[in-house]
């Protein structure tokens, strides 16, 4: 038996166990005369109605019956209407809870629900079409339910899948930059990529990083975190990430995964973990109005900070699908006016130290190389982008 389109998980077990499959709803209350009135309208209204005159008496009750809905007296001798309901939520999450409340009770009743009651009644009004107020509690139920259960459904699912993307990274652990760059060369080409791109822009953050003189031991780690940056865009539906129109809203929300969807892969690969950092925060801003985390000046990755500035440059200096490449002049007025506020200011001075003739000699070093170079394959479940998109 359903409510709407929602299917209550007591009835499949009631229906294999003898029981009724007709909603069971407990009343628990210590005055008679409740419990007689709820009783009635209840069954009336179609309901299988078990009644306690106390919490221990509904424990005992819930302990032999499964219930979808327990109406509850906020106010009972012994132990309360809101340490039964804790009580309940804690063992039988499969029964959705109602309290029962006189009107100068309605600032527990919402206590109440902000532990996890669905809705309060009060009682004065009890004679009033308590059948909808309960049908009405349990769609809620239902419904919070049923998204529950395909939370836990996906938690699973993303679990295994990934599972198997993670055993595909660890064949690159020792080392394999050739993998790697097979790896986002194959991204790159989905998203209609030329060039190497996610190469050349590891290539550019290392030379940066270089002449920063950051010690070599960071640089690998600094390099793979950029060369990797966009490796979360598994998880982007393809209707997303190829539209060929401007992204509504809705569409950059979805976007906006890609850094923590990247992040989560790699974090689980021993070698590759100090590379998930500076995928996380690769859009972040120095001003701190970037995302997702929202970071801002010295508590962004400092690999991050360098990738932000060359990757404008690769942008800007690159043939892209909807518009032409700009000058090395141009691109580079771009970084110094957004120095302190997109950029750190520190990285765009190193910046500003390198000759345009060296960007080119990497960016004709990093073709030349992904040419000349053989691609292993790597083995990526075809599934994992359409979960993750979901």
């Amino acid at each position: 038996m359903t409510i709407g389109n929602l299917r209550s998980p007591l009835n499949e077990q009631a229906a294999t166990s003898g029981i009724s499959t007709k909603h069971r709803v407990l009343v628990v209350d210590d005055d008679l005369s409740i419990r007689l009135l709820l009783r009635a309208r209840l069954q009336s209204a179609g309901y299988v109605v078990r009644e306690a005159g106390d919490a221990q008496e509904a424990l005992a009750i819930l302990a032999s019956y499964p219930f979808d809905l327990a109406l509850l007296d906020l106010r009972m001798p012994g132990m309360s209407g809101l340490e039964l309901l804790q009580e309940i939520t804690k063992n039988y999450g499969h029964t959705g809870v109602v309290m029962l409340t006189a009107c100068d009770d309605v600032s527990l009743a919402v206590q109440a629900m902000q532990s996890g009651a669905i809705d309060y009644i009060l009682k004065s009004f009890l004679s009033n079409d308590i059948g909808a107020r309960v049908k009405k509690a349990l769609d809620q139920h239902f419904l919070r339910m049923n998204q529950e259960q395909y939370v836990q459904q996906m938690e699973a699912i993303l679990k295994e899948q990934t599972i198997e993307l993670r055993q595909a990274f660890r064949s690159l652990q020792d080392a394999s930059d050739a993998a790697l760059e097979a790896l986002v060369t194959a991204l790159d080409a989905r998203e209609h990529e030329t060039q190497a791109h996610s190469k050349r822009v590891g290539e550019y953050t290392v030379h940066l990083a270089r002449v920063m003189a950051i010690d070599s031991q960071h640089l690998n780690d600094i390099g793979r975190g950029a060369m990797l940056h966009d490796i979360g865009k598994i998880g982007v539906a393809d209707s997303i990430l190829l539209r060929p129109t401007k992204l509504t809203d809705e569409n950059w929300q979805e976007m906006r995964k890609h850094p923590q969807i990247g992040c989560w892969i790699l974090r689980g690969i021993d070698g590759l973990r100090p590379a998930s950092e500076i995928v996380l925060s690769h859009h972040e801003r120095y001003d701190g109005t970037g995302y997702p985390r929202g970071l801002k000046s010295d508590s962004i990755p400092l690999g991050a900070r360098i990738f932000s500035v060359v990757d404008c440059l690769d942008a800007m200096i690159t043939d892209r699908p909807y518009r032409c490449k700009t000058t090395y002049a141009t691109a580079r007025e771009e970084i110094i006016k957004c120095s302190g506020s997109q950029f750190d200011p520190m990285v765009v001075k190193y910046f500003l130290q390198v000759a345009p003739e060296q960007w080119e000699d990497v960016r004709e070093r990093t073709l030349h190389k992904s040419e000349n170079r053989p691609n292993p394959t790597i083995a990526i479940p075809a599934t994992l982008k359409t979960t993750l998109a979901r």
